[in-house]
């Protein structure tokens, strides 16, 4: 924890935040549709839908790009970017930077996103079969990139630290999160915009995943189909949006008298070396991840406070992880919160475990933990407390969150309150 154990390492905080959900934007106005259980989830209205055994996700809604960048820049990028853009806006003005006070070259951009630009792929190959290859665009392969939203960013604020792109699936997020900690604490950067975006509500989308069965196909009751860890779950529901947050030195948000909204303590990950999309059933690759981040942070399993659970509500991943956190936590798991952003803004593949880390961090901040909702019917297998249906007063000073990804990626990231 923040103490003297951690004097010997680059300590680093968040000081800003910003994310694009299906539940809105602006961080006071999610964070209370998550304390009062609401959910993103509705029928699909991006394109007609009946012909798909899925037809409801989580849709980002009413989102205007032009209030976060000009039209022109709005045009030239994928919504998987303009969500990143959105989000770094917000953040940066979160975080109270004046980057012209500040050494840019000290200050990058590390984002993730599971797929990247899948919006502009099916548009433009949709031109290229009906119109010819003359016909495709000719931001085409700069709008799909993943490392898009990255690029643009670092262009937008003209950061010329540390600027990439990071790809494992679900574990996207944490995975960029985890390398812009890694990346101040060895002295590459006093500053970096970190997180992920994601906008995968589309055709191939949609039919992609639904291929899989892994997601619900409650589409007479949208809202109630994310229901992670009870016993009648059947898939995740598809989410999109973006959560960026500023990860920088404590010593150089101290030096700008930054306000400080959490410390990030720790990083952990490893593989399941199991199956490309089903999770290491004992959760023995999750265990290991999970004791690396707390290993990291120097924190003992009884100083956790609150669990954000990677939660997909699909029935093979939340039980590997209750599996997991019995057998992290021990005697202890059935004391400590656990509860899963997703039952309200479906899975946001790329850019979950980012929404999810500003979860905790609000958490941290206001003493409160956000629901699992839709749930109603215990399952024997998930036994742990799962924080159903109402939010509740808590001291949170430790937090962990959990992200796991098609491929046997698995991360997890402790935060915790700060202290001088």
């Amino acid at each position: 924890m923040s103490d003297g154990s951690m004097s010997n390492r680059t300590r680093v905080v968040i000081t800003g935040m910003g994310w694009v959900t299906p539940l809105g934007t602006g961080l006071d106005a999610v964070w209370e549709a998550m304390l009062s259980g609401r959910s993103g989830a509705g029928p699909i209205t991006y394109f007609d839908p009946q012909a798909f055994d899925v037809r409801f996700a989580a849709q980002v809604k009413d989102f205007d790009p032009k209030r976060y960048m000009e039209e022109r820049e709005a045009r030239r990028l994928d919504p998987f970017a303009q969500y990143a853009m959105a989000g770094a806006v917000m953040a940066v003005a979160d975080a109270g930077i004046d980057f012209d006070k500040t050494d840019r070259t000290r200050c990058g951009v590390i984002l993730a996103s599971g797929i990247g630009g899948l919006i502009e792929l099916e548009e433009q190959t949709r031109k290229l079969v009906a119109k010819g290859p003359s016909r495709v665009s000719p931001f085409f392969i700069p709008k799909l990139m993943m490392n898009a939203a990255a690029g643009n960013v670092s262009i937008r604020f003209g950061l010329g630290g540390p600027n990439f792109a990071v790809a494992s699936a679900c574990a996207s997020a944490n995975h960029s999160m985890g390398l812009a900690l890694r990346a101040l604490q060895h002295g590459d950067a006093d500053l970096i915009l970190t997180g992920g975006s994601e906008a995968t509500v589309t055709p191939t989308g949609m039919a992609g995943f639904a291929a899989l069965r892994a997601l619900s196909t409650r589409n007479d009751a949208p809202q109630a189909a994310s229901r992670p860890f009870d016993k009648e779950r059947d898939g995740f529901v598809l989410g999109e949006g973006a959560g960026i947050l500023v990860f920088e030195t404590l010593e150089h948000a101290l030096r700008r008298g930054a306000r400080i909204h959490a410390e990030v303590l720790g990083f952990g990950q490893s593989g399941d070396a199991h199956h490309i999309t089903a999770p290491e059933p004992t959760g023995s690759g999750a265990v290991r991840a999970i004791r690396q981040a707390l290993a990291d942070a120097r924190v003992q399993p009884g100083d956790v406070s609150y669990v954000n659970a990677h939660g997909t509500s699909t029935p093979l991943n939340d039980e590997a992880e209750t599996n997991a956190l019995k057998e992290v936590f021990g005697a202890v798991a059935k004391s400590i919160p656990v509860s899963s952003t997703k039952s309200m803004t479906g899975h946001l593949l790329g850019a979950a475990a980012a929404v999810e880390l500003i979860a905790c961090t609000l958490s941290i901040r206001t003493g409160r933990i956000h629901p699992t909702i839709n749930y109603s019917t215990p399952d024997p297998k998930c036994d742990l407390d799962y924080v159903p249906n109402q939010a509740r007063d808590c001291a949170v000073r430790v937090a962990l969150s959990n992200a796991f990804g098609f491929g046997g990626h698995n991360t997890c990231m402790v935060v915790g309150k700060y202290a001088p």
